[in-house]
């Protein structure tokens, strides 16, 4: 090897090591920057709090939601805080799609978006709801949802037009609201109770709620599973998870290459029944990045990318496909990434 291709390639390793430590940085939020619903809990502030050990094998049958959940990803228990959308522009629906809303649109926490047996609270139909803000952000809303008479968490997944608004709370700062100082979790303040009226409902149901915080456009997604008086039981034996990859597949395909840049095609197509919308996640083994992206809207997470549909393509019949294209940068390697897909039917 000459005296010069060795320094480059040192130079090459030396910066897709500080590639992947940008990306860690980035992604490793502060635990004390974000919040969620803690009263009825939210999914994920259920089962961080309830799972401190979370290789514990009895939550598989005492707590099987969040044991799906943590297999999924357990970065969702352990940044039960930072389920964070930013530049939403209060555009909620457009950002996060009809299936993904526990989830918030982010991949790092989709199997929220689950059907199932989550931990549910019972609450009366007037009743109070408490949200945590850790770093102490204030609001510019809250709005609380809930789910309408005949939605059925435990088989469906959570669209836009099963809620109802319910509360609306506008804009305030985050003084004169009560401190948890003794609570390591909790070190912020609590915002909150509000008074929730949600008539009509019985059994089981979700309060959704989208906080925007009050010093930028940062916004917080959360599912709390509640159950009103009345309603059928649950039924004791647990429907089955949906498969991650139901309704739809993706393939990729490296369309060119030169010094630095790529450019890439993913096919999306759907299973045997039709589809709404789609996500596919982009997992690459090298470091890659995606710059523009056309056909598709696209969400980093670390070294993972989410591509989703726009208005135009997300609507595919049984067996149909679409397309989305993107440039980016690779550096030393350019592996085909891993794909998955997701689909709204």
């Amino acid at each position: 090897m000459s005296s010069v291709a060795l320094p480059r390639r040192l130079l090459a390793v030396a910066a897709m090591a500080l590639i992947a430590l940008t990306a860690l940085l980035i992604d490793a939020r502060p635990a004390d920057a974000h919040g969620s619903a803690i009263d009825p809990p939210s999914r994920h502030y259920g089962c961080a709090t309830r799972w401190v050990d979370w290789l514990n094998p009895a939550m598989k049958v005492q707590d099987p939601m969040c044991w799906q959940a943590y297999q999924a990803n357990p970065a969702a228990m352990w940044t039960w805080n930072g389920l964070i959308q930013d530049n939403v522009n209060n555009d909620h629906q457009a950002r996060v799609p009809d299936g993904h809303l526990c989830g918030g649109g982010d991949d790092t926490y989709a199997a929220l978006d689950n059907p199932g047996l989550w931990r549910a609270q019972n609450v009366n139909n007037t009743f109070s709801w408490t949200m945590h803000d850790q770093a102490r952000h204030g609001s510019a809303y809250i709005r609380i949802y809930v789910t309408k008479q005949g939605f059925n968490p435990v088989t469906q997944r959570l669209r836009w037009s099963d809620l109802e608004l319910v509360k609306d709370t506008g804009a305030f700062p985050d003084s004169g609201w009560p401190t948890r100082p003794n609570d390591p979790l909790l070190n912020g303040v609590d915002y909150g109770p509000f008074q929730i009226s949600a008539p009509g409902r019985t059994g089981r149901h979700i309060v959704y709620a989208v906080w925007r915080a009050g010093h930028a456009d940062q916004n917080y997604y959360m599912c709390s599973d509640v159950r009103f008086p009345g309603g059928p039981p649950d039924p004791t034996t647990p429907p089955p998870t949906p498969a991650p990859n139901a309704g739809c597949s993706a393939t990729y395909a490296l369309t060119s290459q030169w010094n630095g840049g790529y450019q890439g095609e993913v096919k999306v197509t759907a299973g045997s029944s039709p589809v709404t919308g789609w996500a596919v996640t982009l997992r690459f083994p090298d470091g890659q990045t995606i710059g523009q992206i056309w056909n598709a809207s696209v969400t980093p997470d670390g070294g993972t990318w989410t591509a989703r549909n726009v208005n135009y393509n997300g609507n595919l019949a049984a067996g149909a496909s679409t397309t989305f294209g993107f440039v980016g940068q690779w550096l030393g390697t350019n592996g085909a990434p891993t794909l998955s897909c997701t689909a709204t039917s």
